[in-house]
């Protein structure tokens, strides 16, 4: 039996490349995409971390009418795809008062995270039904706890993750019959290339009590729950959501 094979979008570095590693520990066959040129530094560094069974496929989410081409293309390379993780997001350009946000940065943030997402994971989601399947088959969105909780400096940003959250529900109800698990992980604040600029800021708030944990994130927080739910060990619990954020979301008084 071939090996499992995990599509990973964003997989060239912080959480994508985390859940990579992971799951490549585990197994896994990994498919990166993303949208760095394929000699950029960074994907050739995960390439050389992952080994002979990651492959690199260059893609701009944003364009949805290639991600079928896409998804045909590593499917007749590598077969079929056991495990998508949409992982791959922007932040908002410019954070401020969101009364402010214009047509074309909202357009930007949810073209990616809401959009784009979205159609990845059809045309992933179709070729799944399309194959037999070998292995459990299972759909993860890395969102964010900002799918719930509000933020009125980038509201561009939590609108993009709340829509991609209720895709995730809608479409773990559409595949439930077929046995593919679909999943929502929402991580807090991360320590990634994406959150590097508001290092400080954020270190502060959690210093000041704002996470439980008393820490930042990381990477491999969000990678160590992916592979159970890659692998089926929570196939029933399909529809999950999964806050990764030290406690963040918990409703206090």
């Amino acid at each position: 039996m071939t090996a499992p094979l995990a599509l990973i979008t964003g997989g060239q570095q912080g959480i994508g490349l985390g859940i990579a590693t992971a799951l490549a520990g585990a197994g896994f066959r990994i498919a990166l995409v993303s949208l760095p040129a394929p000699d950029a530094p960074e994907v050739g560094q995960a390439l050389h971390s992952l080994g002979p069974q990651a492959r690199y496929f260059r893609h701009d989410l944003a364009d949805v009418a290639a991600t079928p081409a896409l998804i045909a293309r590593i499917t007749a390379e590598l077969g079929p795809i056991a495990t998508l993780v949409q992982n791959a997001g922007v932040p908002a350009r410019v954070r401020g008062d969101m009364l402010d946000i214009t047509p074309e940065a909202f357009d930007f943030v949810t073209g990616i995270n809401t959009r784009g997402a979205f159609f990845m994971a059809q045309a992933v989601a179709r070729q799944m039904l399309a194959a037999p399947a070998d292995h459990y088959r299972s759909i993860l969105f890395v969102t964010s706890v900002s799918a719930a909780l509000a933020s009125v400096e980038r509201a561009d940003y939590c609108i993009s993750k709340a829509g991609i959250a209720m895709a995730a529900q809608a479409l773990a109800l559409r595949l439930a019959p077929h046995g593919i698990g679909v999943f929502d992980l929402r991580p807090g604040i991360i320590a990634t290339p994406m959150t590097a600029a508001v290092q400080d800021r954020y270190t502060a708030r959690i210093e000041g009590g704002l996470v439980p944990a008393a820490r930042w994130g990381h990477p491999q927080d969000i990678a160590a729950v992916s592979v159970p739910l890659a692998t089926g060990q929570f196939a029933f619990a399909t529809g999950a959501i999964l806050p990764v954020d030290g406690g963040l979301s918990i409703p206090r008084l």
